[in-house]
This record gives structure tokens, C-alpha cells and sequence, in this order.
């Protein structure tokens, strides 16, 4: 059987981490907490922020119907735009993208790459129990409003 990993999430902003540069925007997220560990601070090498939590309300809800698998993203099929540009959260500006998969009752995360250079990360995989995750990915609405 596989290590379940615990997934909590907390508002966040990168000057919570790290000083930003003069004209950085200061973004508000939603940073997943996995297993006690900011997802944020394990990819902060990368220059991208969680993508749930900010945005507008309809983007918010798109994410999360990523997350929940209620959705294939339209270009990249089961993979998931994880972290976004910190400006725009548009995924043209790169992306870090995992594969979410679901098997009854165990959600999985694995397979991390920077986009577009399909550069592998080294982390994961994850496994998240799904009444847990779904309540998870769920909160993030709306933890930093609308930006």
C-alpha cells in the first residue's frame, strides 16, 4: 500500500517567503501544505506560485475543476497547471505542471515539469486520500480574492 500524504493548504503571499524585487507583485495564494512542508518553498527556485486561490472567480473554479478531475484541461489532457506566472497566472508565461490521477479512493500527483521546456522536477509523487483532498482543493476559493 501506498504512504498517504497529508494535504492541508494556507493563505500565503511570496514576501511570506523570500523579499520580492521593486515592481514584483506581492501575490496571494493558496499554498498546498504537504506533509507539514510548503509546496511553494519546495519550488520557489522556479519563479511560480500555487494556482488555486487567486485570480478571478471564474478562473478559481476552473482550477479547481482541474483539481477535482471534473475537467481535462483543454491542452494538456491529465496534466494540471500547478504554479503560474506570479503576475498573471497565465500559462504562457511557464508552468509547472503535474499528472493528476485518481484511483477509487487515492488521488495521485506525479510526473512535475517546468513548461514549456519539459524540464522533469524532481519531487513526488504524492498521494492524497480523496475526501480530504477534494475538502482541500475546495477551500482555496477565494482564500486571496479576487487580484
Amino acid at each position: 500500500m501506498k504512504k498517504l500524504n497529508t494535504l492541508k493548504t494556507k493563505p500565503s503571499c511570496r514576501t511570506d517567503f523570500e523579499p520580492i524585487k521593486e515592481g514584483e507583485k506581492n501575490t496571494k495564494f493558496a499554498d498546498l501544505i504537504i506533509d507539514g512542508k510548503s509546496l511553494y518553498k519546495m519550488l520557489i527556485r522556479h519563479d511560480k506560485v500555487p494556482s488555486l486561490g487567486w485570480m478571478s472567480n471564474e478562473n478559481q473554479r476552473e482550477m479547481i475543476d482541474y483539481f477535482l478531475l471534473r475537467k481535462p484541461h483543454e491542452t494538456m489532457w491529465y496534466r494540471y497547471p500547478l504554479m503560474v506566472c506570479s503576475w498573471c497566472g497565465d500559462e504562457g508565461c511557464g508552468i509547472i505542471s503535474v499528472k493528476i490521477d485518481r484511483e477509487n479512493n487515492v488521488v495521485t500527483w506525479k510526473d512535475f515539469f517546468l513548461e514549456p521546456e519539459m524540464k522533469k522536477i524532481n519531487i513526488g509523487p504524492f498521494y492524497f486520500e480523496w475526501d480530504n483532498y477534494k475538502k482541500v482543493i475546495n477551500s482555496t476559493f477565494g482564500t486571496a480574492g479576487i487580484q
